[in-house]
């Protein structure tokens, strides 16, 4: 990887840290909220929703944003709005006495905040390296903070909370103010490899945009990285026209690596929904310790992410191959649960099933990032950002339905979607097939 990146790859690794931590540190401390607030677990539940589902509406307009107009541009004031919605939520808790709906709007100002501001942190690591084996390593950083974030919310929410229970929401402003100062001073603008900023002359990519528009086809990275350059955005019907071709062309590929990545937010999140509800109600374990054994499939699901991307490189094979064997994983791993009623036993196959999902993941964002031109990869990559929050959203209440109704089928249900994962990729992705169809002037696909 370049040393001169390395501070740049921090900063926004920084996002997707952030973003994680003023989501999940709540998980583990909704009762206590439900009770200071004195509302039902329904309300409390719905500070994750609305978060959630603001995201899930406006990632993909981030993601156009972001490749119109520059990623730093969408990126910096979305963290401000993040830092402002944890502040009012923090100021509310403190100082209002019936808060719950200021809360609420905060949360909602958060989500919009996230929306902008981890999903475009993706397509900007593609934007700062030449090499792909280097995106490729990049983005294992960027799913390690992702994933780190998941593993230090749960203890350190339950620390926050234990001082000040509206802490929590009180440092989030001071974690955005962080991430929106290395971003804006240590992430430099994307450069090619001879050294000069990437950016096209006004003549090249109106021919470009000529030829384009004759051919039916995307434009070129060279013609067109208005996402990342100094150079003029095209127009939105040109820019919807070439996303039409993308997934008219590569929608078999795209549509899989979406669904998959839906299905692993999926597995994740309900099985600490599950090994959340299970440490207390079977356990009585509560707070830090409790946190403490949340994070252990997570801290493998962690370490498990970052080798994988330090070991893909450009192989897209390899990538195919791991993201198959990570659904096998997570298959054997759910199923695995079945017999076993010992804490360690169940704690050994969510593991299994942390690191299964660890192989997948930056699998996933290396498809995305080396098989869709810079000028469209906000917009795709925000795509399967959303589908990513879908499966965090319905994940919960999936298990929490499962379990109140029918608790015997369960871990079928979530093996079903391990097989469908590991099918998605041994047959929907075929990475020599969409290299020999696609346009010479197109990057290498997935």
């Amino acid at each position: 990887m370049e040393a001169k990146k390395k501070w740049d790859l921090i900063s926004v690794a920084s996002i997707p840290l952030i973003m994680t931590l003023g989501n999940s540190m709540l998980i583990p401390i909704l009762p206590l909220i439900r009770e200071k607030l004195h509302v039902t677990s329904f309300q409390v539940s719905l500070l994750i929703t609305v978060y959630s589902i603001a995201a899930i509406l406006l990632i993909p307009v981030a993601g156009f944003l972001s490749d119109r107009y520059g990623r730093k541009i969408v990126i910096i004031p979305s963290l401000i709005i993040a830092g402002i919605g944890g502040a009012v939520c923090g100021f509310a808790a403190w100082f209002m006495p019936n808060p719950y709906m200021t809360i609420l709007l905060g949360r909602l100002l958060q989500g919009i905040g996230a929306a902008g501001a981890a999903p475009v942190a993706m397509p900007l690591v593609g934007d700062m390296f030449v090499k792909e084996s280097d995106v490729s390593s990049g983005l294992g950083v960027i799913e390690t903070a992702n994933t780190g974030g998941k593993v230090l919310s749960p203890i350190l929410g339950s620390a926050l909370a234990a001082l000040v229970w509206f802490l929590p929401f009180m440092a989030i402003p001071l974690f955005s103010l962080i991430s929106v100062l290395m971003v804006l001073f240590l992430v430099k603008k994307p450069q090619k490899s001879g050294g000069k900023e990437a950016g096209p002359d006004q003549k090249s990519a109106k021919a470009a945009s000529k030829a384009a528009d004759k051919n039916g086809k995307p434009h070129t990275d060279s013609a067109k990285e208005s996402g990342n350059t100094d150079g003029a955005p095209i127009s939105l019907p040109v820019f919807l026209k070439d996303l039409k071709w993308i997934f008219s062309r590569k929608g078999r590929w795209l549509y899989a690596i979406f669904a998959i990545g839906c299905i692993c937010m999926f597995l994740l999140f309900g099985a600490l929904f599950y090994l959340s509800e299970l440490l207390e109600e079977k356990y009585n374990l509560h707070g830090i310790l409790k946190g403490f054994v949340l994070a252990i499939p997570l801290t493998l699901l962690c370490l498990t992410s970052f080798i994988t991307g330090k070991i893909i490189g450009q192989h897209k094979k390899r990538m195919k191959w791991l993201t198959f064997i990570g659904s096998l994983l997570a298959l054997g791993a759910t199923l695995g649960c079945l017999p076993f009623n010992s804490l360690y036993g169940l704690l050994t196959m969510l593991s299994l099933l942390g690191i299964g999902i660890g192989l997948a993941l930056p699998c996933l964002d290396a498809f995305i990032t080396a098989g869709i031109d810079k000028a469209q990869r906000g917009t795709i990559s925000s795509f399967y950002s959303s589908m990513r929050f879908i499966g965090v959203a319905i994940g919960p209440p999936a298990v929490s339905v499962l379990l109140s109704r029918y608790p015997t089928i369960l871990f079928y249900v979530l093996g079903a979607a391990c097989l469908l994962a590991a099918l998605l990729a041994l047959f929907a992705i075929h990475p020599s097939t969409d290299e020999e169809t696609r346009p010479k002037t197109e990057p290498s696909p997935a």
